[in-house]
């Protein structure tokens, strides 16, 4: 089975009617980059060291992406207060951030913009999250 695109993974979870069903959208769909966006988003532990509100950037079309955030996630790093990266120039970061969701389906730029602004995936809980990772969010 293909990896779907973090974004439809979410709006799979959305439309998903019970807990148990959002659990089991995760748990098949479980990846490093789903998690990450998760956390990012939902984790008070984690930092964004971007600017904040909407970064200037050319959405790219859905269907000529080059990549995806099933690869790109490891850049994360880069945007996180903390690991030895963060330490890279801010003008540098922020270069990486906007190549980043410029190189990713358009809609998958939204759920990072909407991770880095601390927005709640539409349709997870806590409660939602804890049972489909235990332990992903580490300020439980």
């Amino acid at each position: 089975m293909a990896n779907l695109f973090i974004h439809e993974v979410l709006e799979k979870v959305e439309k998903a009617k019970t807990k148990a069903d959002k659990v089991k959208v995760l748990k098949e769909n479980d990846t490093w980059a789903l998690k990450d966006i998760i956390r990012g988003s939902m984790d008070s532990r984690v930092h964004w060291l971007v600017p904040e509100g909407r970064p200037p950037f050319t959405p790219n079309k859905p269907e000529s992406a080059p990549t995806n955030l099933l690869r790109e996630n490891k850049k994360f790093a880069y945007f996180v207060k903390g690991p030895p990266q963060s330490r890279i120039p801010a003008y540098k970061r922020e270069q990486i951030f906007i190549s980043l969701i410029e190189g990713i389906h358009p809609k998958d730029a939204e759920v990072v913009i909407d991770m880095v602004a601390k927005k709640t995936p539409k349709g997870l809980t806590r409660p939602i999250v804890k049972e489909a990772f235990p332990g992903l969010l580490s300020d439980e």
